[in-house]
């Protein structure tokens, strides 16, 4: 049977949710239907500080703290990414989360926003409560066009930012598996999570056991880790649950039999699909 889903406006469902309340003040209460999607509907921008590192025109580093390595620089990231001060980065868990910024406090400021992805930790932006340390390409991205250079060299820059959901139309989610695993320990990258952009849960279910989530702790970055202490039995299904709006998705045997340590496994979902 086809999957068919009705959207309603946010507004719409609000106010469904409060005039039931009020014709039923015993029934039950859910915090979670008046959180339809707090990124969606936050409109306000907040100041932050800004730099930039790496070349010019390139992604910050190659990887960073976050451990996404290469992909920085390739879709759906596209070098359109920023380490984090500490507020941002957030020990790992702002991995993946995405930033709208802009800035107008230079002549060469276009005023327009971009998108950024946290992919990096600026442990000594600390200057500001919230700073973003863009790489070249992204810190270029808020100029005026042609003006790109000009705004590179003005160095520090005070802007503003919004939270908001990452978009990666037609991409899924991606399991990598850290070059460390074995039959025993299992570790993986997470990446490309649309909506939130980081997750604040995974569990990982074997493949005899059929009712039973192991929770896996968060290893460094983006990436998860489960030590078991007996072998485990792929394929494995892996659990994420988003960390904004607590939305929770499945991969189902994502990780097949006879998986490689160092190898990506692409799923078939994502938090918008």
């Amino acid at each position: 049977m086809a999957d068919i889903r009705i959207r309603f406006p946010s507004s719409l469902i609000t106010l469904l949710v409060l005039f039931s309340l009020l014709l039923n003040p015993t029934s039950a209460f859910n915090p979670k239907l008046l959180n339809v999607s707090k990124l969606q509907s936050s409109t306000s921008w907040s100041p932050a500080g800004a730099t930039w590192y790496g070349s010019s025109t390139g992604a910050g580093s190659d990887g960073g703290a976050c451990g996404y390595g290469t992909a920085v620089d390739q879709a759906p990231f596209s070098s359109m990414v920023s380490a984090g001060g500490p507020s941002l980065f957030n020990s790992g868990k702002g991995c993946g989360a995405c930033y709208q910024v802009k800035c107008t406090a230079n002549q060469a400021c276009s005023g327009n926003p971009v998108t950024v992805v946290i992919t990096d930790e600026c442990a000594g932006c600390v200057a500001e409560s919230v700073h973003f340390d863009l790489s070249g390409t992204a810190f270029g991205a808020m100029a005026i066009s042609g003006q790109e250079d000009q705004l590179r060299n003005a160095g520090v820059l005070q802007i503003q930012h919004r939270r908001v959901q990452c978009n990666y139309p037609g991409v899924s989610i991606a399991f990598h598996v850290d070059s460390g695993s074995n039959p025993y320990y299992f570790a993986s990258l997470i990446e490309y999570e649309d909506g939130d952009g980081d997750v604040s849960a995974v569990d990982l279910k074997q493949e005899l056991d059929s009712s039973t989530w192991h929770s896996m702790q968060q290893s460094w970055g983006a990436i998860w880790k489960l030590n078991s202490g007996s072998p485990l039995q792929a394929p494995f299904s892996i659990r994420l649950t988003s960390a904004v709006s607590g939305n929770t998705i499945v991969a189902n045997n994502v990780i097949p039999a006879g998986w490689q340590p160092g190898q990506t496994y692409q799923s078939v979902i994502n938090f918008k699909s």
